[in-house]
């Protein structure tokens, strides 16, 4: 039975400058983490929720990435020649993500917990814009920023406050054919649907890393090697 009935976009597309040298040779999705590459965690939790399709993106080393995934039933959007960020990648894939909402979740990023695709799942309406998966700061372990967005009692996120995004979200791409640039941020998406009131949260029940840092393999390893003995 499936609990993610949208499809979902991985995206895998960037340079993973903040790993440093550890980027140099292979792409960041292809880093290790407990015996197991990044981009296989982020495909552990989609086959448990059942997407109903899903979609890597590549630019940076995107063959080591395809050769990786090779045989398993995921559709490639290459972005060559030039990387499109978040918005320009997710609408360069829509038409192999198909019409209406998609999930989009990041691969630099390790779970414990609930599967966060099916929590977006089970939290989604149909008059939403976007609803994205989020967690206090002092739970947002490897995050070294502020938090991003504040939640409010009915459910709408505005920006600013303590609750950081986990690079999780299911998402109306309706309107990012508006946007001229072919390369730009889901920030400018977000902004519009916040300002329409349609953009929404909700808080994820476990623990997240973020690994998009050296560092954070190994604080990856250890929330789950807690999780694991518990």
């Amino acid at each position: 039975m499936r609990h993610c009935p949208f499809p979902l976009m991985l995206f895998a597309a960037g340079f993973g400058t903040r790993m440093g040298a550890l980027t140099r040779h292979q792409p960041k999705p292809l880093i290790p983490v407990a015996g197991r590459a990044l981009i296989d965690h982020a495909l552990a939790l989609a086959e448990e929720a059942g997407t109903a399709r899903t979609v890597v993106n590549l630019h940076y080393k995107g063959d080591m990435i395809r050769a990786h995934l090779a045989g398993r039933a995921i559709a490639f959007a290459d972005e060559s020649p030039d990387i499109l960020e978040t918005g320009g990648g997710l609408r360069a894939a829509l038409p192999l993500l198909g019409p209406g909402p998609v999930a989009t979740l990041n691969t630099d990023a390790v779970w414990t917990g609930a599967n966060p695709l099916t929590t977006l799942a089970d939290g989604w309406r149909p008059d939403m814009g976007a609803l994205l998966l989020l967690a206090p700061l002092e739970r947002a372990r490897g995050h070294s920023g502020k938090g991003d967005f504040a939640l409010h009692p009915d459910g709408r996120i505005t920006r600013g406050g303590n609750l950081v995004y986990l690079g999780a979200q299911i998402i109306d791409p309706e309107g990012l054919d508006q946007i001229a640039e072919r390369a730009f941020s889901l920030n400018r998406h977000w902004d519009a649907l916040i300002a329409q009131g349609r953009a929404f949260g909700t808080l994820h029940a476990g623990q997240w890393c973020d690994v998009g840092r050296p560092e954070g393999i190994a604080e990856a390893e250890a929330m789950l090697h807690e999780a694991s003995h518990v």
